[in-house]
């Protein structure tokens, strides 16, 4: 017997180009790439969790990466609910938030 694929609901997946006007609501998941090594998978997840705590941040008003020290990055991350975040990952939170566009 065969039973039904859930599938993706198309209109919450934007495609290349379109606005969102919706910034508030967060977009559907997709699932990440199959094939790829197991390194790439836990870059990929630490660059994410990297930005969700640089926007944290922003959001909060540390605007400067001086001030955001390993302390209050992980302050931000107990705050927003996002795990303990490693040296590695405050480095990149900080890397992140002095980009230059």
């Amino acid at each position: 017997m065969l039973t039904a694929v859930p599938t993706i609901d198309n209109e919450a997946v934007p495609k290349k180009g379109d606005v969102i006007d919706h910034a508030w609501k967060p977009l559907t998941k997709q699932p990440l790439p199959a094939g790829r090594p197991r390194s790439w998978y836990i870059a990929h997840n630490r660059r994410l969790k990297a930005m969700r705590l640089a926007i944290a941040l922003l959001d909060a008003g540390t605007f400067s990466p001086d001030l955001a020290t390993n302390e209050k990055i992980r302050r931000t991350a107990d705050a927003v609910g996002v795990h303990w975040p490693s040296d590695a990952t405050c480095r990149m939170v900080r890397r992140m938030m002095q980009a230059q566009r």
